[in-house]
C-alpha cells in the first residue's frame, strides 16, 4: 500500500520477518493481530536501560494479553492496573500486590476495599470523595495525586477527565495527610502518543513548585510519576525513546538535581504498540456512483473491533499489502472503512491512503505497529463480530 511515499514496509518489518508472517497468516481467518514478544522485551529493555532507576509499571490496559504480561513480569516490571478485573488477573498471573497500582482515579468504593483486602496499598487520586472513600476502605495507604494536563502535542490527548489543578492537588494531599493516607507523590500524563517533549519539561517544573509548597506544610513527598506518553511508531515519524528519555533526564537534574524520590514510568504504547500487527482482509471495493472516481475500500476490522483509534482520525497506522510491493503500479487515494452497520465505522476519509488500482477483494491487509490499545478496545460482539483474536510470532518485527 503507498501513502504519500513509496512502500515503507521495510521501516516495520524484516523481508524475513513479513514472510513469516504472511506463511502464517494463510492460515488463520481474519480479522487477529500478531504479538511480537520479542519486541516487547526489546521495548522494556530499552526503558531499563536509559532510565535505570525509575520503577516502570507497565499500563496492562495497552494490552492485557497474558503471554504479553507473563514476559513483562518474568523481566521485573511493575503493573499499573485500572479495575478489580485487572487486580484479578495480575494476581492471577502471579503478580504480587506489592507490584500493583490501582492508577485510575474513578473507583468504586467497594472495589476500593476489594482492591485493599487483596493487599494493594498505592493508588491514584484526583478528587475529594476518591480521597475520603480511600481512607476509609484502605486506611494507612500510598497515594499519588494526578495533576490536570491539557495533553497538547499529542495525537491522542488525555485533558480534562483526569487530574486536578495544582491548588486542587495541594489541598487534596493536605487533606489526605489528615485523613491517615500517606502522600505519596505527583502524578500526571502529558498525553498519549506525545510529540512534544517539552510538554515533560513543562509538568516536571509544575511538580517543582508543589514538592516546595508542600514542604512548608510538613509534606515531603516521596516519588515523581511521569505516566505515559512516550510513543510507538506509526506513519508520521517521532523520535527514539532514548531520545526523549535523554531530554527528560535533563528536565529531572535541572528541577529534582538532589531530591531522593522514587521516579515512576507508565508506559503502555511504548512497550506494546510496535510489537503488533493486525492481518486482515479486502471485504468490498465500491464506489458511490459512477462518476465519483474515490473507491471505497472496506476491512473486516474496524473501529468496534480493534481500530478505535482511528477516531478522528488521530492514529494513523502504517498499512500494507500482502503481495510484494511494485514501484510501478498505479494508485490511488481511497476511503478506507470497517465492516459494520454503523455509519461511524469510517477508519480514514479525509487522509488519504492509496491503493493499486488493480486491487482485489480478499487479498490480505497488514496493518503494523497494533500492538496497543487494539484488542483491548474491541467489542463484545457489535454485529454479531467476535473480538480481535491475538497469536503469538516471535521475530517479525524490525529491531529499531
Amino acid at each position: 500500500m503507498k501513502h504519500d511515499e513509496p512502500d515503507q514496509r521495510g521501516k516495520f518489518l524484516t523481508k524475513e520477518g513479513f514472510e513469516k508472517l504472511r506463511d502464517f497468516a494463510d492460515t488463520k481467518e481474519t480479522p487477529f493481530v500478531v504479538i511480537d514478544l520479542e519486541k516487547i522485551s526489546e521495548r522494556y529493555d530499552e526503558l531499563v536501560r536509559v532510565l535505570p532507576n525509575a520503577k516502570i509499571y507497565y499500563a496492562v490496559k495497552a494490552n492485557p494479553n497474558d503471554e504479553v504480561l507473563g514476559t513483562l513480569h518474568k523481566k521485573g516490571s511493575h503493573f499499573d492496573v485500572a479495575s478489580i478485573y485487572e487486580i484479578n488477573q495480575m494476581l492471577g498471573l502471579g503478580v504480587g500486590p506489592e507490584k500493583l497500582s490501582y492508577g485510575n482515579t474513578i473507583k468504586k468504593e467497594r472495589d476500593i476495599a476489594y482492591a485493599y483486602g487483596k493487599g494493594i496499598r498505592l493508588y491514584t487520586s484526583d478528587s475529594d470523595s476518591d480521597i475520603e472513600k480511600l481512607a476509609k476502605n484502605a486506611p494507612g495507604s500510598r497515594v499519588m495525586f494526578r495533576l490536570l494536563l491539557d495533553g497538547e502535542g499529542a495525537d491522542w490527548p488525555l485533558s480534562r477527565k483526569f487530574g486536578a489543578h495544582p491548588d486542587k492537588i495541594f489541598n487534596l494531599i493536605l487533606k489526605a495527610r489528615e485523613l491517615g493516607l500517606i502522600p505519596y507523590g505527583l502524578s500526571f500524563h502529558v498525553g498519549s502518543q506525545q510529540r512534544d517533549v517539552g510538554q515533560w519539561d513543562n509538568a516536571i517544573a509544575l511538580c517543582r513548585y508543589l514538592f516546595d509548597a508542600l514542604k512548608k506544610e510538613g509534606v515531603t513527598l516521596g516519588a515523581l510519576n511521569l505516566g505515559g506518553g512516550l510513543p510507538a511508531h506509526y506513519l508520521r515519524p517521532t523520535p527514539e525513546t532514548a531520545e526523549y528519555m535523554k531530554s527528560i533526564k535533563r528536565y529531572l537534574e535541572e528541577d529534582f538535581p538532589k531530591e531522593n524520590m522514587d521516579i515512576i514510568l507508565e508506559p503502555g504504547r511504548s512497550i506494546a504498540g510496535d510489537a503488533g500487527v493486525i492481518v486482515s482482509e479486502i471485504v468490498l471495493i465500491s464506489k458511490k456512483s459512477d462518476t465519483h472516481d474515490t473507491r471505497w475500500v472496506y476491512f473486516d476490522v474496524g473501529k468496534f473491533n480493534g481500530l478505535i483509534e482511528t477516531l478522528d482520525e488521530s492514529i494513523k497506522y502504517p498499512i500494507f499489502l500482502g503481495r510484494s510491493p511494485d514501484s510501478e503500479a498505479v494508485c490511488s487515494e481511497v476511503i478506507l472503512a470497517g465492516p459494520t452497520c454503523d455509519s461511524c465505522d469510517i477508519l480514514y476519509e479525509n487522509f488519504k491512503y492509496k491503493l493499486p488500482d488493480d486491487l482485489k477483494e480478499g487479498e490480505r491487509v497488514y496493518i503494523c505497529s497494533t500492538g496497543a490499545y487494539t484488542t483491548s478496545y474491541s467489542s463484545v460482539a457489535f454485529n454479531g463480530f467476535p473480538p480481535l483474536k491475538t497469536y503469538i510470532l516471535n521475530g517479525i518485527i524490525k529491531n529499531k
